[in-house]
């Protein structure tokens, strides 16, 4: 037997002998490389999402993927794998965050001092807003059929619920409001189209009485872009708008005061959104 046959011997014997590592080898050599890119597409979204103060932009994710990897793909993978764990990939509007899980909330819950409801009006306000937009202030007093001070729409303003959109192109161009990535968060709607559309409303008892002829719930939509109809608002306006009147907003809130039935109204809207959000 010559060297070449001795040593190839030897090598079997050493192979029979760590039979881990022979197959540690074949499965290092059957793993598919795209497969493996993904894996690492997933690792650095995981990174990204951890690392961020805030909720991540899908477009800023995208800039760190590997070339030919799919960012949808990626985050849909990540958030089929933390559904069953105790923190949660969430989808908001555009953005992403992990968030603790529904069920163990109560893990972490601080007592703390209840926040000031909203009145009645500012909620209706706050629901033709969202459902109108982007709307005026005068399409809001016509669709309520009462006027609103000022207070109201800076508490919402203050609470970051909604924003300065634009100026519509009529006569006087009227500011027009819409709502903000942070009522989404606030009301758990990953868009704005979860809101409750009329028959949802109907079987929480939220219309009594027999609706108009015609009568209908909108679709919403929060598209940030600009309506064909709104120019954009000017900077100096907004700082204008910006600065809350709190005498005027206090003087609103405690004409509003009396209405008892606010507390109970708020829960069965966030009650029913939830509702929306799980099915």
């Amino acid at each position: 037997m010559n060297s070449f046959s001795m040593e190839t011997v030897k090598l079997a014997e050493v192979a029979r002998l760590f039979p881990q590592a022979q197959n540690s080898t074949d499965e290092m050599e059957s793993i598919d490389p795209n497969e493996a890119l993904f894996g690492e597409a997933m690792r650095i979204a995981e990174a990204m999402l951890f690392a961020a103060a805030e909720p991540l932009d899908e477009a800023e994710i995208a800039k760190r993927m590997p070339d030919g990897v799919a960012v949808g793909e990626v985050l849909a993978r990540l958030k089929a794998d933390y559904a069953p764990r105790g923190v949660n990939l969430l989808r908001v509007g555009k953005k992403w965050l992990f968030r603790t899980a529904a069920d163990l909330g109560w893990l972490l819950m601080r007592e703390n001092t209840e926040p000031r409801k909203l009145s009645r009006a500012a909620l209706e306000t706050l629901a033709i807003v969202a459902y109108h937009q982007p709307v005026t202030r005068a399409e809001i007093e016509d669709i309520r059929g009462v006027s609103i001070s000022k207070g109201t729409m800076d508490v919402l303003i203050e609470t970051g619920w909604v924003r300065l959109r634009g100026r519509r192109r009529t006569p006087g161009r009227p500011v027009t409001y819409g709502t903000t990535e942070a009522f989404l968060l606030h009301f758990g709607l990953e868009s704005i189209s979860d809101l409750p559309g009329l028959e949802e409303l109907k079987g929480a008892g939220l219309f009594d009485g027999r609706l108009p002829s015609g009568f209908s719930v909108p679709l919403p939509s929060d598209d940030p872009a600009l309506a064909e109809d709104e120019d954009p608002l000017e900077a100096d306006a907004q700082e204008e708008f910006a600065q809350l009147d709190e005498a005027e907003a206090e003087a609103s809130v405690s004409d509003e005061a009396g209405e008892d039935d606010t507390a109970a109204e708020d829960e069965e809207i966030e009650a029913l959104i939830a509702t929306r959000r799980d099915s």
